[in-house]
């Protein structure tokens, strides 16, 4: 029997849809026979200082989102092959270390700075490895990942692969897998677009934002005594759950609180709709879930084509403020429900549900073909 491929897959600590990504894709290649390590090679090489950034991140995403703007059109103008920073150099040694001791058969990439540091390790080393970039946005793609030396980009939808080659990037070499959501999505059948919608799941996934978490929760209980609202809590649970209690007993029996849960499919496929952030991970969850979903909170910039990606389904939109949140729901609702079930129709015409399946096919397909090709040459 041959040697399964060794996937060495790389994360960052700054935003969920990588670490997301990186997970879903290690279970789906390692069900398909692969051997895999997930590694933070910025975590692993400069921990306290990765530990930081990532807190100033969440902080400037959820409470200084235009500052946050400013910094990601700052990345969009910086040519990451062309500069080194003194940040980096312990990532790269940790990284280059990584691939000696592992000896992958390829890379797998959610993050777009690592294939910079590959490509000054194979060039030191001399030995190049195949290097599968997963690009977690969608429609608006920055610089970062454009340029980021690559042999494959696998991106999350037609329009993103279209807008990336339009940037001059070899068609070829962009492939349409989906955004790689868990594989158990692939196995559980969603809400039918002829359900009864009595009650009317709602599940909302706040911000650490505590005015914010209450305004909004209000706002979707107020919108029909048809509404059961889930909230999933998550890493704030500490954060909001004297709030949540509060919102309970206001709303006797409408509400049920959930902190950190593996549960996600399954809560997204049984609910009617999902309120949340523009996040990658959770869009394409609610995408993958056949599930639609309005947007409470949108980092300009990194999330806005997540949104685009939504629209253009016809799955979701945006709602800022409670007052719109609570307008559009009812509006949801009207003529029994049936902007909500036309929502369901778009989103199961678009139907992905199998990312990382589809990503870890194509995966093990190349390294395969390129074991073959190595050995012959031998």
């Amino acid at each position: 029997m041959p040697n399964p491929s060794r996937l060495l897959i790389l994360t960052a600590a700054f935003g969920e849809g990588h670490n997301s990504a990186a997970r879903n894709l290690a279970l789906a290649l390692t069900a398909a026979g692969a051997e895999t390590r997930v590694c933070d090679p910025c975590l692993l090489g400069t921990p306290w200082v990765t530990q930081v950034l990532s807190r100033l991140y969440r902080f400037a995403t959820d409470y200084l989102p235009h500052v946050w703007k400013y910094i990601y059109d700052s990345i969009d103008r910086i040519d990451l092959s062309r500069t080194g920073t003194f940040m980096s150099r312990k990532p790269q040694r940790l990284l280059a270390t990584l691939i000696d001791d592992y000896q992958p058969t390829a890379i797998v990439s959610t993050y777009p700075l690592y294939p910079y540091l590959l490509q000054r390790i194979f060039h030191d080393t001399g030995k190049h490895l195949p290097v599968f970039t997963v690009v977690t946005d969608s429609m608006e793609i920055n610089s970062a990942w454009l340029r980021a030396p690559s042999d494959c980009w696998l991106v999350t939808d037609p329009a993103t692969r279209q807008a990336m080659i339009r940037s001059q990037l070899p068609a070829e070499r962009i492939i349409d897998t989906g955004f790689p959501v868990n594989p158990e999505f692939a196995r559980i059948t969603p809400l039918d677009a002829a359900d009864p919608c009595e009650p009317f799941r709602v599940l909302f996934f706040p911000t650490a934002r505590h005015q914010t978490f209450v305004a909004n929760a209000a706002a979707i209980l107020d919108a029909s005594p048809a509404v059961r609202l889930t909230l999933g809590l998550g890493k704030n649970v500490k954060l909001l759950h004297a709030a949540a209690r509060k919102l309970q007993q206001a709303y006797p029996r409408r509400v049920r609180i959930m902190g950190w849960t593996r549960r996600i499919p399954h809560l997204l496929t049984h609910h009617h709709l999902v309120v949340g952030k523009a996040g990658g991970a959770t869009v394409h969850e609610a995408i993958a879930a056949h599930c639609p979903m309005l947007i409470h909170h949108l980092v300009p910039g990194q999330e806005e084509g997540n949104l685009r990606l939504l629209e253009a389904i016809g799955s979701g939109s945006l709602a800022a403020t409670p007052a719109i949140l609570t307008a559009k729901l009812r509006a949801i609702l009207t003529g029994h429900a049936a902007s909500w079930r036309s929502m369901k129709h778009a989103l199961a015409s678009h139907n992905r549900n199998a990312g990382a399946i589809v990503a870890a096919r194509f995966i093990l397909e190349k390294t395969d073909n390129l074991k073959t090709q190595d050995a012959r040459e031998e």
